[in-house]
């Protein structure tokens, strides 16, 4: 049975205490816009084009969630020291790095470099590089 799907990513919400802060954070760290928000307390990261991945909303909530939510954003990159020197200086902090063995490696992926970070309000995201298998 095939199922039509008519959905889309289009933001990741971020709860923070100062979303300007970490919208100037993100703008800054993937060379996107910030936009004002639509509601007072919220500030945006636009998308820099079609393929740069979903718009990033800060958000103040006004009360404590329902749950902890444990998604954070993965960034790809082919210069995995450079950025993190780059995202280091801009206020991230380096936590752990790991490096996958070639049996947990998918085929046709010689490395996996794996940097995870916390943001200026410890909010965690990874930099991953992928190596691929020469041809």
């Amino acid at each position: 049975m095939t199922a039509t799907v008519s959905l889309s990513f289009a933001a990741l919400t971020i709860d923070c205490a100062d979303p300007a802060a970490l919208a100037d954070f993100w703008g800054k760290a993937l060379g996107r816009p910030v936009s004002p928000g639509a509601v007072a307390g919220d500030t945006a990261v636009d998308t820099a084009g079609p393929d740069s991945g979903p718009r990033m909303i800060l958000h103040n909530p006004a009360g404590p969630g329902t749950a902890k939510n444990s998604i954070h954003p993965v960034l790809v990159t082919d210069h995995h020291d450079e950025e993190i020197e780059r995202l280091t200086a801009l206020g991230a902090k380096p936590l752990s790095e790991i490096k996958l063995p070639p049996e947990a490696l998918p085929p046709g992926v010689a490395a996996v470099r794996q940097t995870t970070f916390a943001d200026p309000e410890g909010n965690e995201f990874e930099l991953v590089t992928w190596q691929q298998q020469p041809e």
